[in-house]
């Protein structure tokens, strides 16, 4: 029979419940933002398209279109780049809400299982302190091992975060300086 009281084991579900919900909703407005940023980027793509095609009609001479389009590389560029750092930014904060409530998870289960050792503890017949002294090893070796997984996944996905931060600032950089390189001829035939 279990010494728990029901109390706590309804509390204990209420919290999973919770958690779990918690976290659908933390993903649900992820997902919703990134709808919004889509139906964003659509919208103004749509708009943009229209109005070269509408440049390219009235263009006069073949140079002309060309340095139009020339003209539209860059902002396309930077658009792009605009776009996916949101992308970035709405999953990393995301990322960052999970491993918070990971965070709290970890640290709430540690708090449970020492109170369970020591409620044992407390109520374990007399002879069974090796017993008890075991429990509580093991608690505290698992509680430490758990941190240290934790801090080292949490110091992973850091470095991670800010290989990707700096891969994008890269990526930026370069494609930058290409498209002028490349705008650079069809604006120099112009004049």
């Amino acid at each position: 029979m279990s010494s728990i009281p029901p109390e706590q084991l309804v509390a204990a579900q209420k919290a999973g419940v919770d958690t779990a919900f918690g976290i659908l909703t933390k993903s649900f407005d992820a997902v919703e933002k990134l709808v919004e940023l889509n139906v964003q980027a659509v919208k103004s793509g749509l708009a943009e398209n229209q109005e070269i095609l509408v440049k390219a009609f009235s263009a006069g001479a073949p140079q002309e279109f060309f340095a139009q389009q020339a003209n539209q590389a860059q902002p396309a560029i930077e658009k792009a780049q605009s776009y996916w750092r949101h992308v970035y930014e709405i999953i990393s904060s995301t990322q960052a809400e999970f491993a918070a409530v990971a965070e709290a998870q970890i640290k709430q289960f540690q708090h449970d299982a020492q109170a369970f050792v020591d409620s044992v503890a407390k109520n374990a017949p007399a002879g069974s302190e090796n017993a008890v002294a075991a429990w509580k090893n093991f608690i505290t070796t698992a509680s430490e091992t758990a941190n240290t997984t934790y801090e080292a996944a949490r110091k992973a996905a850091k470095q991670a975060v800010e290989t990707a931060e700096s891969n994008i600032s890269a990526a930026a950089s370069t494609s930058a300086k290409r498209t002028r390189q490349l705008a650079a001829p069809v604006e120099t035939s112009e004049k």
